[in-house]
């Protein structure tokens, strides 16, 4: 039975969009497949991990209509290896999948679409947010990198996103940085609170587009879906209680210091190839007129890198892990940036001139 019959691009482009979130081994075989739905021109592809599920849409000529699932691995890896612009068709006998172009032919195994598992959104009880992909793509760049891994506070691996009025924060911490973010929407929404996993985070950083098209926020219940092009992404949430981060950012550190993001990234960047490189840590020495960044490693090496600063104040002697530093400057595309202290025991706060949506906080280590 022929069942479809399409570019190479037409299918690899779908099938891109969905497969980066299934896993390479699973439990329940089944999750290593993408289910495949055709009806009539339009070509349906879904994804799942039982936490995500993402759906795209495509379009294919052939006469017959079916479902099933073959491994989403083996069938992008084909797909990337043919000529760009080859015709491809899909021939289903029993329980086998025919894939021809040109003169390659490849038989995969598949598996009933009925086994597959579906996530289901309650859209009744949804609260909806309408933002453009960029604006929220950007908020996601800005303190993504913020979240833990694998944190036994499963809470912390991922991130806290939170509607209030006509404000849209988000909120990340590992437990030793803290990025905060928020960004003005259209309208007052009610009050929602939720806590996206690490994973879906990831994977909308890697598909929400660097344009001004629309990305339409439902949350409900213990989910939230994400609608944008002809991608709709439903996830899990985390239950869990976010710390409160408002406590953690600090107010009225008196030492105030306004750097060059890029000179300073740079500085940072040469005196983190002599750290040790377990603890990754960093002396700032801060006095009048000048900011020096000290490293020292186990073999007795020693970097020192100063900036010229606009500063008169008392100075301080603070330790912190490179690698925090060197986060936020990379993350942030601004030219200045400001970095207010208080003494060698108190976190740090970097934020951007003239700007009160964006804080971090880094918490000092010990040298």
């Amino acid at each position: 039975m022929l069942l479809l019959t399409a570019t190479r691009e037409a299918l690899l482009a779908p099938l891109q969009s969905v497969s980066g979130i299934v896993e390479k081994r699973h439990t329940l075989p089944i999750l290593s497949n993408v289910l495949i739905d055709k009806k009539g021109g339009v070509l349906t592809l879904l994804a799942t991990d039982i936490e995500i599920q993402i759906r795209t849409h495509g379009t294919a000529s052939g006469s017959e209509d079916a479902s099933l699932t073959v491994g989403a691995r083996k069938l992008q890896d084909i797909l990337r290896a043919l000529p760009e612009g080859m015709e491809v068709s899909f021939k289903l006998d029993g329980s086998r999948l025919s894939l021809h172009a040109g003169k390659s032919r490849f038989q995969l195994q598949t598996l009933p679409a009925s086994d597959y598992p579906r996530m289901q959104f309650n859209e009744a009880e949804a609260v909806t947010i309408n933002v453009s992909q960029k604006a929220f793509k950007h908020q996601l760049a800005q303190v993504s990198y913020a979240m833990a891994a694998q944190d036994i506070r499963y809470y912390l691996n991922g991130l806290l996103l939170m509607v209030q009025e006509s404000e849209l924060r988000m909120v990340a911490t590992d437990g030793h940085r803290l990025a905060f973010a928020s960004a003005a929407v259209e309208g007052e929404m009610p009050k929602a609170e939720v806590i996206l996993p690490r994973k879906t985070v990831l994977e909308l950083s890697r598909q929400l587009a660097d344009s001004d098209e629309p990305l339409e926020i439902s949350l409900a219940g213990n989910q939230a879906r994400f609608r944008f092009g002809p991608i709709e992404l439903i996830t899990k949430l985390i239950d869990g209680k976010f710390p409160d981060y408002e406590r953690v950012i600090p107010k009225g550190h008196p030492k105030l210091i306004r750097l060059g993001r890029l000179a300073w990234l740079a500085s940072l960047q040469r005196a983190a190839i002599l750290t040790n490189e377990k603890f990754r840590g960093v002396r700032i020495v801060l006095a009048e007129g000048s900011l020096k960044i000290l490293s020292t490693n186990a073999e007795q090496e020693e970097a020192q890198e100063e900036l010229e600063v606009d500063y008169a104040g008392e100075g301080v002697d603070i330790g912190f892990n490179v690698t925090y530093l060197l986060d936020v400057l990379t993350n942030t595309h601004v030219d200045e940036v400001e970095l207010r202290l208080n003494d060698s025991n108190s976190s740090a706060l970097i934020t951007l001139p003239n700007d009160e949506c964006f804080k971090y906080v880094v918490m000092p280590m010990r040298i």
